[in-house]
């Protein structure tokens, strides 16, 4: 066993952990999650809009 196959077993490897993680990535599973984190920036709060009581004088 030489470094080429190092590298080959290396490169293989790398390959299937990219395509599992693209089949995690769009896997019907995290769609819900993936969509809610999307929409967080969109989201209101209505704490943020008030000012904080405790910092007033």
């Amino acid at each position: 066993m030489d470094i080429n196959d190092f590298r080959s077993i290396l490169t293989v490897a790398g390959l299937l952990c990219f395509l599992g993680i693209v089949g995690w990535a769009y896997g019907r599973r995290s769609q819900k999650g993936f969509e809610e984190a999307a929409n967080l920036p969109f989201a209101e709060h209505d704490e943020s809009a008030k000012p904080d009581a405790t910092h007033s004088r």
